[in-house]
């Protein structure tokens, strides 16, 4: 049908799209909304679904994703998990089978897949970028936020970020929402005598103008040889994180957002981060660039993703790298992380009984846990100090989805560079704000 085929193009296209800006902008990506998120809502209130009885006659329960997502038993949560799992499974008669498939041709194949009718799986990992609206509005995956609704289990935001038309389509057991911020080495901020980072979280001081002002004072000639050796900011090319902490976005919903004050002030930041020179030059390398500079130990900060941190701590054995919040833009009054390529688990239509899948995941997944909060395990692992542990605590609490990356020719790079040029943040408004929304309409009409 030419439908299908237009739908795979334009999917492909997204995915391309959403690589390459997430690298381009070096924010690290992620795998990879409150579009913008408008504020803290309430608590929702736990509904355990009641004891259901089925037969599934032995069937084999197929999930797929880009990793393996079999249960490990390293830790007392997980080993809880998989006892319930194997109880379920004798209970109601299934087996289960992970299934991973290699990131980078996932979406061709599972797309494909779920347009042929014959999904790889019962339960499929998909991208919000090309789930929300395109698969969903084709009638493609099963609504499923009637049975998300033990907020025990099921991380709200998830089913809420993959909605179209008032119902949800995604789901995850997942509450430990990424985390995003500046990692910065704390045995360089020593050594320049710098006042410490986590002072200005902790005067609530943290925000665009005394971030600029570190970043220029850790731009130092320390060998007086007429060259900066040491740099405060490894990469001045920011945009999604300035929109995120600033509360805002270039797109909500099915409209642009370019003429929200606060998508102004993001891109005066932008402007005035390239135009002061704030941050260490490129030397013409790619969207790693700048984690290498931060490697290299002459960079005091680097904006990035925790799951990043492990490996930046084994290639720098020797040095203290601390976490403080991403600064509050002018119109923030929180710290925020963000999610630019937003996924989440989808029950293709194709397969039968939903809410029986639907009530195995949970029934997995409801247990006491042992732990204080989601992530402690991998937080302290990673952390040195219970102040960096507050820090990724609070930003995760407050994770936006950042959606401009379901739109395949929406103009992102093509904004950023305008900016980092020194084009005029009014003049760059007034010259993407059509061409926005017409890429917004491709998708959405």
């Amino acid at each position: 049908m030419n439908w299908k085929k237009g739908v795979i193009c334009l999917i492909a296209a997204v995915f391309l799209l959403a690589a390459c800006n997430s690298k381009n902008n070096g924010n690290g990506g992620g795998d990879n909304t409150p579009t913008p998120n408008q504020g803290d809502t309430p608590e929702p209130i736990s509904q355990e679904t009641k004891t259901m009885e089925f037969d599934l006659g032995g069937k084999t329960i197929k999930v797929v994703s880009w990793w393996d997502m079999s249960i490990p038993e390293d830790n007392p949560d997980n080993i809880q998990k998989k006892r319930n799992l194997e109880e379920l499974m004798e209970k109601h008669n299934f087996k289960i089978e992970y299934i991973a498939i290699d990131y980078g041709e996932y979406q061709n194949k599972v797309v494909s897949s779920l347009l042929a009718g014959e999904p790889l799986g019962d339960i499929v990992r998909l991208g919000k970028t090309y789930t929300v609206p395109n698969l969903v509005k084709h009638d493609l995956l099963w609504p499923i936020d009637e049975y998300t609704k033990n907020a025990k289990v099921f991380n709200q935001l998830v089913t809420q970020e993959y909605s179209y038309k008032g119902r949800g389509y995604g789901f995850s057991e997942d509450h430990a929402n990424l985390v995003n911020g500046i990692f910065y080495n704390r045995t360089l901020m020593n050594e320049l005598g710098l006042k410490p980072l986590q002072e200005y979280v902790d005067e609530d001081n943290w925000n665009w103008d005394t971030f600029i002002k570190v970043a220029k004072e850790a731009n130092q000639d320390r060998d007086n040889d007429g060259k900066i050796d040491t740099w405060g900011l490894a990469s001045d090319s920011l945009m999604e994180f300035a929109l995120a902490s600033n509360n805002t976005g270039l797109t909500v919903e099915d409209r642009q957002n370019l003429d929200d004050p606060k998508v102004a002030e993001a891109f005066n930041f932008i402007s005035r981060l390239a135009v002061e020179q704030v941050g260490r030059p490129s030397e013409g390398g790619d969207w790693t660039e700048p984690a290498q500079f931060f490697r290299q130990g002459n960079v005091l900060m680097l904006a990035g993703p925790l799951y990043n941190l492990e490996g930046i701590k084994n290639d720098m054995p020797d040095t203290d790298i601390g976490f403080v919040p991403f600064p509050k833009g002018p119109s923030a009054t929180e710290y925020h992380s963000f999610e630019p390529l937003f996924q989440a688990l989808t029950i293709p239509k194709s397969v039968p009984n939903p809410e029986q899948l639907m009530y195995i995941w949970e029934k997995i997944h409801d247990i006491d846990s042992i732990y204080d909060y989601p992530g402690q395990s991998f937080y302290e692992s990673v952390f040195t100090t219970e102040a960096d542990i507050e820090n990724a605590k609070t930003v995760a609490a407050n994770m936006l989805v950042l959606d401009h990356n379901t739109f395949p020719n929406l103009p992102f790079g093509s904004i950023v560079d305008d900016l980092r040029s020194g084009v005029s943040v009014s003049t760059v408004i007034e010259k993407y704000r059509q061409t926005v929304q017409a890429a917004i309409d491709e998708v959405y009409n």
